[in-house]
């Protein structure tokens, strides 16, 4: 069993220090024949964060192709400004996915949503998709998200990641490795946001640990 070091949108530093403050930037080193991952699970499901989109931002359109998919389930707590930043944290992790599937660290949506450490760490993680010479295909599904509002531009995000049903798949012959996944196909994620004049909370740092003992199921 391969060991998927190279997860879907895994940009962060693996650590064991949970944000809600700060964090780091990381660089694993990817393998072609490692796995990446998606999901399924849990309740409330959409394929995009549905709170509806803050501010009056001109918003980048990111769209998935048809074999790829991002669920989130459980991304609504009912108060308008920890919807706002938890769809924000959501469309933060699309938009990595979508640049992964581009082959580009140079698109709209990356630069929209990360900024900063999270942004130079992003662009990096890319470049190593493409260095390996693969994307992939499935489903990720992001759940047990938890955010706590620091002020009025500021914000923290907890969430874990299922990556049990997405695989890695070869950018020039397009097979696909369905190596069954381990624990470390699930990842906890904490993110810091920082909210824009424009209203859209822009992913500022992170970390992550795979194989969290947080999000295994």
């Amino acid at each position: 069993m391969k060991r998927r070091t190279l997860p879907i949108a895994t940009a962060f530093a693996a650590t064991t220090a949970l944000l809600l403050t700060a964090c780091g930037g990381g660089d694993d080193s990817p393998k072609a024949n490692d796995k990446i991952a998606g999901a399924d699970q849990g309740s409330t499901r959409s394929a995009t964060p549905s709170a509806s989109p803050s501010g009056n931002a001109d918003r980048p359109d990111i769209t998935l192709p048809g074999d790829v998919k991002d669920e989130f389930d459980g991304w609504k707590t009912g108060d308008a400004t920890k919807d706002a930043v938890l769809a924000d944290a959501g469309r933060a992790q699309t938009a990595m996915n979508d640049a992964i599937i581009k082959g580009t660290s140079d698109t709209s949506g990356l630069a929209f949503y990360y900024k900063g450490k999270a942004l130079t760490s992003s662009v990096k993680w890319v470049q190593k998709w493409l260095d390996a010479g693969i994307s992939y295909t499935g489903t990720t599904r992001y759940y047990s998200p938890k955010v706590e509002i620091f002020d009025s531009k500021s914000a923290g995000v907890s969430f874990c990641a299922d990556e049990t049903k997405a695989f890695n798949k070869d950018r020039k012959t397009k097979k696909v490795d369905r190596t069954p996944a381990g624990n470390d196909a699930f990842v906890l994620y904490n993110t810091r946001l920082e909210k824009t004049a424009e209203g859209v909370w822009r992913t500022s740092d992170g970390t992550s640990v795979r194989g969290s003992k947080t999000c295994v199921r």
